[in-house]
């Protein structure tokens, strides 16, 4: 089992692959997490899961899914792929972010959010992880692992309300402070 009390950030991880994987390990447990969590105990639950998983298809949408779809043969469609399925999820997670944890169809779309994100956890690492890893060089994985662990390091520990996406990001809300604020993080990590 991952820890999924682990700041992401300090993961020991270098290859962005390896990150990445881990990464998804910890999602799963923290689904876990929030759906056993009692009801006085599942909104802080479920904010830490919303932190990691917009810091993290943040921080792939940035990084990740540029080089894949650049070294892969078929790396557009790959990743444009991969883009939809992140899509529908963020659909409902917005959704469920808003209407909060007390919301009585909180455990059915947390269920149906869970099936999203682990069907896309699984085709990344079918479709483009592994592929990624024949195609880059030690190098590139490291310096994509460490602007990812830049990102996630600056990435406000918690929501905020009233910041705006300066992005056309679908995710509105709470959870597009922390895409914002990741996207400006890796680029700033990237061009050093």
């Amino acid at each position: 089992m991952v820890d999924q009390h682990v700041a992401p950030e300090t993961m020991e991880e270098n290859d962005v692959v390896d990150l990445l994987l881990r990464q998804h390990g910890m999602i799963r447990d923290m689904f876990d997490e929030v759906e056993r969590a009692p009801a006085s105990a599942r909104a802080e639950a479920f904010q830490r899961l919303v932190r990691l998983l917009a810091v993290h298809e943040t921080a792939e949408e940035e990084i990740v899914h540029p080089y894949a779809r650049s070294k892969l043969d078929g790396g557009h469609d790959i990743i444009q792929d991969r883009l939809e399925e992140e899509h529908e999820a963020k659909q409902l997670l917005s959704q469920m972010d808003q209407a909060g944890t007390d919301a009585p169809d909180f455990m059915d779309n947390l269920e149906k959010l869970r099936t999203a994100v682990l069907e896309h956890a699984r085709s990344e690492e079918r479709y483009e992880f592994g592929r990624l890893r024949e195609l880059t060089t030690d190098a590139e994985r490291r310096a994509m692992a460490a602007g990812v662990k830049a990102a996630e390091a600056m990435a406000p520990t918690h929501p905020h309300p009233g910041v705006e996406s300066a992005t056309k990001n679908i995710l509105l809300g709470p959870p597009a402070a922390i895409i914002d604020r990741t996207r400006d993080v890796i680029r700033k990590a990237m061009k050093r």
